[in-house]
């Protein structure tokens, strides 16, 4: 997982309430279990028409938006069904920062596990980021002072879990952390061996 220390860079505005997982990434899309190649299938319905042509009227479909590192949303987001594909799409698109009111738990949990800093303001602040937004101003956001900074220096303050916190600065998911456990498991294993030779 990608260390995350400091992003900057347009957002795409998305002022949407209750997005669910089969918006972000509907369930024809679901058989596969890597984690690349998700990105193009992304909010699929409403970038694509019926044939498969690019829908105009859909701002990832717009430059600069569809390449943007920051999703600015709407109360709700990631609810529906408990998918991983749904941060996994989003992270293949290129998207590394969420902010909305509000998320479902299961998707939000899913995001930190995925290396997505999802950020929870109030919506009058989320009103002000989305003007930012459509006027494709930069934004940027700073994980570790836990702020983020607009183009003319206006900041605003956003809170996040401890552990988390130091799970994305550091690149850790969930394999990471067990990895840094590495040398007490092996020394574990080796001990359960001599002792208990019969446990394969």
């Amino acid at each position: 997982m990608e260390k995350f220390l400091t992003l900057k860079g347009i957002a795409a505005p998305l002022p949407m309430i209750n997005v669910d997982t089969d918006m972000i990434i509907p369930k024809q899309f679901l058989k596969t279990i890597k984690r690349s190649g998700l990105g193009k299938n992304l909010f699929h319905e409403l970038r694509y028409d019926l044939q498969g042509n690019v829908k105009n009227d859909f701002v990832l479909n717009w430059d600069p938006y569809k390449s943007a590192k920051i999703l600015i949303t709407g109360a709700n987001f990631g609810c529906g069904s408990s998918r991983e594909h749904a941060p996994w799409s989003l992270l293949d698109f290129g998207f590394k920062c969420i902010i909305a009111p509000s998320f479902a738990d299961i998707f939000y949990n899913n995001c930190f596990k995925n290396g997505i800093l999802p950020i929870k303001l109030e919506q009058t602040i989320i009103d002000t980021l989305l003007i930012e937004a459509e006027n494709k101003n930069t934004l940027t956001v700073n994980l570790e002072d836990q702020k983020i900074v607009l183009n003319n220096n206006e900041e605003y303050n956003f809170d996040i879990d401890a552990f988390r916190k130091k799970c994305l600065i550091e690149g850790l998911d969930d394999i990471g952390l067990t990895l840094q456990k590495k040398e007490k498991i092996d020394n574990f294993e080796n001990m359960l061996h001599k002792n208990q030779p019969w446990i394969v």
